[in-house]
């Protein structure tokens, strides 16, 4: 069985590459895979969504 997590993430203007990946790599240790992701029409990222198993 798998479990998710949804997070509307605060990366601001700058850095945004840079900040986008220590975020998925701060949840990746924790064992979230990042499942998808949305963005709004101004080109920032409404939802991340990530999926691990509930049972590890």
């Amino acid at each position: 069985m798998k479990e998710y997590k949804v997070i509307k993430p605060k990366l601001g203007w700058r850095n945004t590459s840079e900040k986008l990946q220590e975020f998925l790599n701060t949840h990746a240790k924790q064992g979230w895979c990042l499942h998808s992701l949305t963005t709004s029409q101004m080109g920032e990222y409404s939802n991340i969504i990530f999926e691990r198993e509930k049972n590890r």
